[in-house]
């Protein structure tokens, strides 16, 4: 507490000292054109009175502002030191400083070279000056010794000259030697001329900001100079929260599903057994992407408390020996891997889990939908991720086919103002047929895989319970590829992740999904 009490009253103490600094230039500057009419150059002003030139055009600009003065600018080409040369103007020359080091009787090289930081460069030039030579005479012990009786440091007060700002009274060779070694450099300066303005006084009375009620009661307020209102600036950005562009997608996307006649579905499990994940979705224990290099698995719990057993029993029935008219997968159906306990793969967990519970209720026609995160083990490039989000939808009635699926995706789409569409066969273990759905990504100038789509097979839905004139069609999308299409993203990374730019969530657009 004290150390933060000291901090501030160390920063209030330096804030005061630079407002007497700066009403001190004031009061110079007002004093100086009162008298000479005009200040015609402020970096020779500045080197007259000894002040930086930054601080007199900053006084100039503060009495401008009040009308006290009027500014008018030029640009002229001037040589200043580096910061090199500004620590030699000081000092000397390396070159003179060597020679001044080394004295009438030399000096060793190895204690020349510690006693003295710039003795290498020093060494340099003097030698091609012929100030100074080597004494080899003990090849044991060399020796820097002197070669001119006497010398000038011509370097030392060139650069005293720059730092005067009269580089340009300077021969063209030794500028040129200057610069070469990097003491200067030709720097464009804005010079000030600057005059007396409209409210000009000799001294500066400072302009009052608001008016008081000891003001109104005195009657002083109108004997005081008040601040003008800009109503031209901009106020404050308030102190708030910042949505992500996945957020507002998010979102767009609900509500649009919600415009459509959709009921959202639970997806508080981002844990869930192998049985619902795929088992119940027809997916064969042997299928590649339940192997450890495709999903996480829990260590701890390992496994699932409890399955519906009845329901359970038809599932193995359908994989070791088909049912509903398929010939199953002929296999030896284990039901400890199916109480395996994972990280969700895909909502269509999710989905599995509401349509068994439909049948139970005792089926009738819906439109669901969810919206949440899942999980794969897979390499992450720019277009993936091993944690994202998934959109999902279902419809479910008596004999939808293909058409109706294409005819939803396209409708879908379409509100969220994705017109380039194709679809492309593919396979799933738990609809048939299936299609993958690609958009055009106007940034990577390529077609991008935006989502899978399906019709549930009879294996998947008939072990449930649900009619078999019941069929239910189903698409699910990453969240993160529209949105990168929407918001010109072209790496996933800079959406979702540690990479994300802090800079661009506060400043994203608002999300107008599908709105011209």
């Amino acid at each position: 507490v004290k150390i933060a009490n000291l901090t501030r009253v160390t920063c209030l103490t330096i804030q005061c000292l630079h407002r007497q600094i700066t009403f001190a230039m004031d009061a110079t500057i007002l004093r100086s054109i009162n008298d000479a009419g005009e200040i015609p150059n402020s970096l020779e002003y500045a080197t007259q009175q000894g002040a930086d030139h930054q601080q007199v055009v900053g006084a100039a600009r503060s009495l401008a502002a009040d009308g006290y003065v009027e500014m008018q600018d030029s640009e002229v080409s001037q040589w200043i030191l580096t910061k090199e040369g500004t620590l030699y103007s000081e000092q000397g020359s390396p070159e003179y400083q060597v020679y001044l080091a080394i004295g009438e009787d030399g000096m060793a090289l190895p204690e020349l070279n510690k006693s003295l930081k710039v003795a290498k460069i020093g060494m340099s030039q003097a030698m091609q000056r012929k100030w100074v030579k080597m004494d080899k005479s003990d090849k044991a012990n060399p020796r820097v010794v002197r070669e001119s009786a006497d010398v000038s440091d011509e370097t030392g007060a060139d650069l005293k000259t720059v730092q005067a700002g009269e580089g340009d009274s300077i021969p063209k060779v030794r500028l040129d030697g200057l610069k070469k070694r990097k003491l200067v450099s030709l720097s464009t300066v804005r010079l000030y001329r600057i005059t007396k303005g409209a409210s000009f006084a000799i001294e500066r009375r400072k302009k009052v900001a608001d008016i008081t009620a000891d003001m109104v009661t005195s009657g002083s307020w109108k004997e005081e100079s008040f601040k003008e209102y800009n109503f031209n600036a901009q106020g404050t950005d308030p102190a708030s929260g910042n949505l992500h562009p996945l957020l507002k997608v998010r979102a767009a996307y609900r509500q649009i599903f919600l415009e459509m006649g959709f009921q959202e579905m639970p997806t508080n499990r981002w844990v869930e057994s192998s049985f619902w994940n795929f088992d119940a979705l027809f997916q064969p224990q042997a299928h590649p992407a339940r192997d450890m290099h495709d999903t996480f698995f829990l260590e701890k719990p390992a496994s699932c408390l409890s399955l519906p057993e009845e329901y359970l029993q038809i599932v193995k029935r359908t994989h070791e020996d088909g049912d509903f008219g398929s010939y199953g997968y002929h296999c030896n159906w284990q039901r400890s891997e199916a109480e395996k306990n994972i990280m969700r793969t895909h909502t269509t967990a999710v989905s599995s889990r509401v349509l068994e519970q439909l049948a139970r209720d005792g089926f009738k026609p819906g439109k669901y939908f969810s919206i949440d995160r899942v999980f794969r083990n897979e390499s992450i490039d720019a277009t993936h991720l091993a944690e994202f989000h998934q959109i999902e939808g279902i419809i479910i009635d008596r004999n939808l086919g293909l058409g109706d699926l294409i005819g939803v995706l396209r409708d879908f789409f379409h509100r969220l103002g994705v017109t380039q569409l194709r679809f492309k066969p593919a396979y799933n273990p738990y609809t048939e047929p299936s299609m993958e759905i690609f958009s055009f990504h106007p940034m990577l100038k390529k077609w991008v895989e935006i989502g899978n789509s399906g019709i549930f097979r009879p294996e998947m839905l008939r072990p449930m319970g649900l009619p078999e004139d019941v069929t239910a069609i189903a698409w699910g999308l990453s969240l993160e590829r529209p949105t990168m299409i929407l918001y010109g993203i072209p790496n996933i990374r800079e959406l979702f992740g540690p990479k994300v730019s802090l800079s661009m969530v506060k400043t994203n657009p608002v999300c107008r999904v599908g709105q011209e």
